[in-house]
């Protein structure tokens, strides 16, 4: 793995292995352990990271607890809450282990075992091969190493990609089934200031919940039965009694998700230019239509609340993005910096080998320009809808089960099917027919102003080309469909294939019209995704010999797997005249406190902050009662929930926001204004002791009660 010399310790989404490499760095920075076993994923402190939900937790105690973001765990409560039961707002303590209550049924915790360079054995047949050939090579070999490691019970494989199909490495996980909630604060702790302070400092939210994981009485991953047991981890991290101040080492593990920091000048132009603007506009209609429902109907609110957040905080994060690279100048600083590696790269003995394959690969991201819009509307229909996915789920699934397993789709394999299942079987808690319908008419009210040369003639068969039509199809569409019946989403899952392509079911019919318009879709991707993988390593090769000359640092782009990084606590100059201290405290939620949404603080909380009870839990130099905290750590989606970890290994954080200044970091990195925003664990403690108190939990965590 490439490596840089001078690796500054506030950059870097470090993998594991490249730990030792760096190990004066992390030294210098302030870090007390022997970095040589932050490589190895079967010790502690790594082994106890897990990936859940969308994002990253750990486990605090013996018995499985785990801790993560009350935003990655909020599908969970609002699965659990009914009108008469609202989790969302008043928050859930579980009176005992038996009243712990379960996740919804997709919901997934992984801990990573292994961690293995493939890249031979990825690329043994794909070489000599392009475009669609070039995919199925690569993705054949895929599926017989994750089949081949799949044999062990309980155990997830994946294939990781790195540098753009340079390398690859085999991901073993452990996957646990059986989730339960246990600690959840109440909405307007957990979520205090909600999208007015989402991605801005200062911030005072009491971002974090604790489940549980539990598996069979054998010891191994089961689905959720009241006979299980909790799991025991190999370890758990340990709660830091102290907290921390500014200059203090911390450090965070975590899977992160997608950054684009390697992409080409032409990329980061399209980002800027067309897909942040575009999907923010689409995702707000989206946005509009939930919101708009959910005051009408207070059950449709419920179901879809999860849905909205999630919206809300995309759209807010795009916006981000878009102001931070705009206010950066990007692309013309990486059209710079592109240009500049090119003019090096003709210096170099290898640059005939390698310009070729460059040259190929920009003109082919060019090409993808033609049929975006298309591609990010059909995308939405699919992945925003929840009746609608399942449909085009069962017919797809019916057709590929026809297939030998090696030779069906990823993702309709007999490994997803117990996946598909429990995404199907969610669905009639977070399913309405008049919000879907709403949602449906949001997207394709776009679609239908497309030039002719992006429409597809399936898609104008079943929804029409016109409002009138559309409206028309989707009354009668979601009027006469039964599929929003869970024994008969069960039934269909169940029958044979030939059974489910009889069916005259309404939405199924429409799902299986529109399937050859899906699959073409799916052709072109492939192949240009097939060469691309070819195509790119070449870019990369001289990308990265380039940073090494300019001594900067070389990882690889996120993308979900495991890595570390490293800072210290730090404040903020966020722009002229205007700084941050990097610690905040309890009398800014009542500053803040308007007693209206979204600062409307319970008074359990405003009652406690007025009494003052804070021994045991109050910052060292100032003696007041600390919220959150910002690092310069490097973090982009996926790190929430991500332990920070102080230089003893101790737990003195829960990562779980950015900064507004530098939202754009999944693109591009600076260091005046990259921060990140952690939930300090007194701030947990003393709302689990004073406020909504759980002594017991306290206990089985390691820090009693005070």
């Amino acid at each position: 793995m490439a490596l840089a010399l001078d690796a500054k310790a506030d950059e870097g989404m470090w993998l594991p292995s490249q730990l030792p490499s760096i190990a004066k760095n992390l030294k210098d920075a302030g870090f007390r352990g022997d970095p040589k076993d932050l490589a190895d994923l079967t010790k502690a402190p790594l082994n106890a990271v897990v990936r859940i939900g969308g994002g990253t937790g750990s486990f605090v105690s013996s018995d499985g607890l785990v801790v993560t973001n009350h935003h990655v765990a909020f599908g969970v409560i609002q699965y659990n809450t009914r009108p008469d039961r609202d989790l969302i707002n008043e928050g859930f303590v579980a009176p005992d282990r038996a009243g712990e209550l379960p996740a919804n049924p997709d919901y997934r915790l992984r801990v990573t075992v292994g961690f293995d360079k493939v890249t031979d054995r990825i690329l043994a047949d794909a070489r000599g091969k392009t475009g669609r050939a070039y995919y199925d090579a690569v993705d054949a070999a895929s599926k017989a190493l994750v089949a081949e490691c799949e044999k062990e019970p309980g155990i997830r494989c994946s294939v990781a990609n790195m540098f753009y199909g340079r390398d690859f490495y085999l991901v073993r996980q452990l996957e646990l089934r059986d989730i339960r909630l246990v600690y959840a604060p109440p909405r307007a702790i957990g979520n205090y200031g909600d999208e007015i302070d989402n991605f801005v400092w200062p911030r005072h939210a009491g971002d974090f919940t604790i489940l549980r994981a539990y598996v069979g009485k054998d010891g191994k991953p089961a689905d959720f039965s009241p006979d299980n047991v909790p799991y025991h981890p190999p370890s758990h991290l340990k709660l830091a009694t102290e907290g921390v101040a500014e200059g203090d080492f911390v450090m965070l593990a975590g899977y992160p998700g997608t950054t684009y920091r390697h992409r080409t000048a032409a990329e980061f132009a399209d980002q800027i230019e067309w897909r942040l603007p575009t999907s923010v506009a689409v995702l707000k209609g989206l946005q509009d239509v939930i919101e708009a429902q959910g005051k009408a109907d207070k059950e449709a609110g419920i179901r879809y609340a999860s849905q909205l957040q999630s919206l809300k905080n995309n759209i807010k994060r795009f916006s981000g993005e878009l102001e931070g690279l705009k206010r950066s100048d990007a692309v013309a600083v990486r059209r710079e910096d592109e240009a500049a590696m090119l003019a090096w790269l003709a210096t170099q003995s290898d640059a005939a080998a390698l310009k070729p394959s460059i040259d190929q690969a920009m003109a082919l991201i060019a090409q993808g320009k033609d049929v975006r819009d298309r591609d990010l509307l059909v995308g939405l229909l699919t992945s925003q809808t929840q009746l609608m996915r399942g449909a085009l789920s069962i017919d797809r699934l019916s057709v590929e089960r026809l297939k030998a397993d090696a030779e069906r789709e990823s993702g309709y394999q007999k490994r997803d099917e117990e996946l598909i299942q429990s995404q199907l079987k969610q669905i009639q808690r977070r399913y309405d027919p008049r919000v879907e319908k709403a949602l449906v008419t949001s997207v394709l009210t776009r679609y239908q102003q497309l030039p002719d040369a992006q429409r597809l003639p399936e898609v104008d068969k079943v929804f029409g080309r016109t409002p009138a039509e559309l409206t028309r199809a989707l009354d009668g569409i979601y009027g006469a469909t039964t599929f929003a019946g869970e024994a008969e989403r069960t039934r269909l899952f169940a029958a044979a294939p030939a059974d489910v392509a009889k069916s005259n079911d309404a939405l199924l019919v429409a799902a299986r019209m529109l399937r050859p318009a899906l699959l073409r879709i799916e052709e072109e991707k492939k192949a240009r995704e097939g060469d691309l993988l070819r195509l790119r390593p070449a870019y990369m090769q001289a990308l990265i010999a380039y940073r090494e000359k300019q001594g900067k640092a070389v990882y690889p782009d996120a993308n979900s797997t495991l890595r570390v990084s490293y800072g210290k606590v730090t404040p903020l100059a966020a722009r002229d005249a205007v700084s941050y201290a990097p610690l905040t405290t309890v009398q800014g939620i009542v500053e803040k406190n308007t007693g209206a949404f979204p600062f409307d603080a319970p008074v359990p909380l405003i009652d406690a902050i007025h009494k003052g009870d804070f021994a045991g839990y109050t910052d060292a130099k100032t003696g007041a009662m600390p919220v959150d905290f910002l690092s310069n750590l490097d973090t982009t989606g996926g790190n929430s929930g991500s332990p920070v970890l102080n230089a003893r290994g101790e737990l003195v954080g829960l990562n779980f926001d950015s900064n507004w200044e530098a939202v754009s970091a999944s693109w591009m990195y600076d260091p005046r204004y990259k921060r990140a925003i952690h939930v300090d664990m007194r701030y947990m403690r003393w709302l689990m002791d004073k406020v909504y108190p759980s002594h017991a939990l306290l206990l089985e965590l390691g820090v009693p009660a005070k």
